[in-house]
C-alpha cells in the first residue's frame, strides 16, 4: 500500500511508524517547518521549549507507555501547576494546600465542611450553565477566584453562558497532594518531543516533506494515493460545506530572561480574568531546572477566537458543534480512501495518550 499522512503530529507518526512496520511506503507532508505538530519542542539556551504550550504525557494505559518508550527515555515530571489570583497562590488540583490558603483549614473534615456550606448556595437547584454547576460541586470562593476568569478567558465565553456539561465533576482532594494527574505513568522525554517523533519516523518506507500543504494539491493526492492519512480540520476538508465547526485558537509569547529562576514553577495559572494570558509556563523547571547558567524561558499563553487562517487547537464540544460534527463524520464515512484522526480530524479533545490510543485503534482496522 501507498498512504499519505496528512500532519506529522502524534496521530499522524504512530499511523506512519506502524504502517511502515508492515512493509508500507508512507509519505508524511506537513504544513510547518517542522516535524511533531503540537508537542514540538525546540532547544533554546539549553532548554527544550514546548514551543505550543505545555504538554506533560500522562496515562494508564501501560500499552501506550510502553510504546512511547520505543523512542526516548522519560524523567519522572510531575504536573503541579500553581494559580495566581491577585497574588495569592493556591495549589492546583483543589487539596489541602488549596483550602488551607484559601480559608485557614487545617483538616480534612474542616475543608469538607466549608464546601459543603457553600454548595448550599445550590441546595436543590438543577445547574443551569457551569457557573452554577461549579458553585454545585466545590462553592463561592474556589469557583470565583480559580475558576471562573481563568475558564471565561479559556473559552471566550461568560460562565453563565457556558452549558454545565463543561465541568461535570471537580476533583476535590483531601489530601496534601499537588500531584494534578492521578494516572499511573507521567513524565516528558528526555531531550524534548521532537526527538521522539523523529524515531518515530526514522523508517527507510517513510518519507517527510515539510513546508507542504495537503490544499495545494488535494485532488492529485487523492488521485496518486491509495489511502489517505488526514489529520487536519473535517471540516475545512470538506471546504466548510455544512458550516464551520467552532475551534478556540491560542497565541504564545515566548522571552529569553537572564535569570536562572524566574517563577520557581514550571507552570503558574493566572485565575483573575483582567491578566490577559491564562498561564506562564517556565520551560527549564519541566526538566528540573536543567539550561544555561542565567538563564531562562517563558512563555505567557493567550487563549484566542479561531477565524480561518488560524491555528485551530482544540474543539469546542458543546451540543452545536457536535451536531455538526456528526453531519461531516456521514461525509467521512463515504470517503474511502480517506482515514480521519487526531483531534482536528475527529473533533475531539484528546490528550497525548488518547490520541495513540485512537491511532492504535485505526491501526488495528487498517492493517490487519
Amino acid at each position: 500500500m501507498k498512504y499519505l499522512i496528512v500532519g506529522s503530529g502524534l496521530f499522524g507518526a504512530v499511523f506512519a511508524h506502524k504502517a511502515a512496520e508492515h512493509g508500507n511506503k508512507v509519505i508524511v507532508i506537513e504544513k510547518r517547518d517542522h516535524i511533531a505538530g503540537n508537542i514540538y519542542t525546540k532547544e533554546i539556551d539549553g532548554i527544550q521549549v514546548h514551543m505550543y504550550g505545555a504538554h506533560i504525557f500522562h496515562t494508564s494505559n501501560k500499552k501506550v507507555w510502553d510504546y512511547v518508550h520505543q523512542f526516548a527515555d522519560f524523567n519522572r515530571y510531575t504536573n503541579s501547576p500553581v494559580a495566581n489570583y491577585k497574588g495569592h497562590m493556591y495549589n492546583l488540583p483543589f487539596n489541602m494546600n488549596t483550602f488551607s490558603e484559601m480559608w485557614g483549614v487545617r483538616t480534612p473534615q474542616e475543608a469538607m465542611a466549608k464546601i459543603n456550606e457553600q454548595r448550599q448556595e445550590m441546595a436543590g437547584k438543577e445547574p443551569k450553565n457551569l457557573e452554577e454547576q461549579a458553585i454545585s460541586l466545590i462553592g463561592r470562593d474556589i469557583y470565583e477566584k480559580l475558576i471562573k476568569g481563568y475558564t471565561e478567558k479559556q473559552w471566550g465565553r461568560k460562565c453563565t453562558e457556558l452549558p454545565a456539561f463543561i465541568i461535570k465533576r471537580l476533583p476535590v482532594r483531601l489530601i496534601y497532594d499537588n500531584n494534578y494527574f492521578n494516572d499511573d505513568y507521567q513524565g516528558i522525554p528526555i531531550g524534548g518531543y521532537t526527538k521522539m517523533v523523529e524515531k518515530m519516523l526514522d523508517d527507510p518506507n517513510i518519507t517527510v516533506k515539510l513546508n507542504t500543504d495537503f490544499f495545494d494539491k488535494k485532488d492529485e493526492y487523492l488521485k496518486n494515493y491509495d489511502k489517505i492519512v488526514y489529520t487536519g480540520m473535517i471540516d475545512k476538508f470538506f471546504d466548510y460545506k455544512l458550516g464551520e465547526l467552532e475551534y478556540r485558537s491560542l497565541h504564545f509569547e515566548t522571552e529569553e530572561k537572564n535569570v536562572d529562576n524566574y517563577q520557581g514553577n514550571a507552570v503558574i495559572n493566572y485565575t483573575e480574568a483582567k491578566v490577559p494570558y491564562t498561564r506562564i509556563i517556565e520551560h527549564k523547571h519541566f526538566e528540573f531546572g536543567k539550561g544555561d547558567k542565567g538563564k531562562t524561558i517563558i512563555t505567557r499563553e493567550y487563549p484566542a477566537d479561531w477565524h480561518r487562517g488560524d491555528e485551530p487547537y482544540y474543539p469546542v464540544n458543546n451540543k452545536r458543534n457536535n451536531n455538526l460534527y456528526a453531519k461531516y463524520a456521514e461525509l467521512a464515512q463515504k470517503q474511502a480512501k480517506v482515514i480521519f484522526g487526531g483531534r482536528l480530524g475527529q473533533y475531539k479533545y484528546y490528550n497525548m495518550d488518547q490520541v495513540i490510543e485512537a491511532a492504535f485503534d485505526v491501526v488495528t482496522k487498517e492493517l490487519r
